[in-house]
């Protein structure tokens, strides 16, 4: 009797099939299209946090509105000198323009949210209290009264330094 089968003698990997790869890929790209958060605003002034010793972390970020407060960096500088101006989301503005900027910004809320909105200045350590008084002033107007001051975790006698 002769055997009906025979014996393959060199048997190798199969190949490797490809046909999947696109949909990984695609999949892939979407997860990093949708988990990625693009920067809201370009920073025009240099600011460099003060350090407090009593921080808390803002959780809701989507409830914040931020006030940068500070001098422009070099590339602006010559335009709009080297005084402490203040940044409203893109934009140089003064402290006439702050009631109208948190009016927009409540207005781009959903009602619910609205009383929840927190004013964040983030002002640079060498900015005067004068103009961060002002800015208060007009949030008090427009009953901005929810505000939270940036600082880094840290001593405090860094400030000095």
């Amino acid at each position: 009797m002769s055997g009906k089968f025979k014996k393959k003698k060199e048997g190798g990997t199969p190949a490797i099939s490809t046909a999947s790869l696109p949909d990984i890929v695609f999949m892939l790209l979407f997860f990093f299209m949708v988990a990625t958060v693009m920067r809201d605003t370009d920073r025009k002034v240099k600011v460099v946090l003060p350090f407090a010793d009593q921080v808390q972390k803002l959780e809701k970020k989507q409830l914040i509105s931020n006030i940068f407060v500070g001098v422009p960096i070099e590339r602006y500088q010559k335009k709009f000198g080297k005084e402490p101006r203040i940044q409203l989301n893109d934009k140089f503005a003064t402290v006439n323009d702050i009631q109208a900027f948190i009016l927009s910004e409540r207005n781009a809320r959903r009602e619910e949210l609205r009383p929840l909105m927190i004013t964040s200045i983030k002002a640079d350590k060498d900015v005067s209290m004068g103009i961060i008084t002002d800015i208060k002033e007009k949030l008090r107007e427009v009953n901005a009264l929810k505000i939270n001051y940036a600082t880094k975790k840290g001593d405090v006698e860094q400030n000095r330094e």
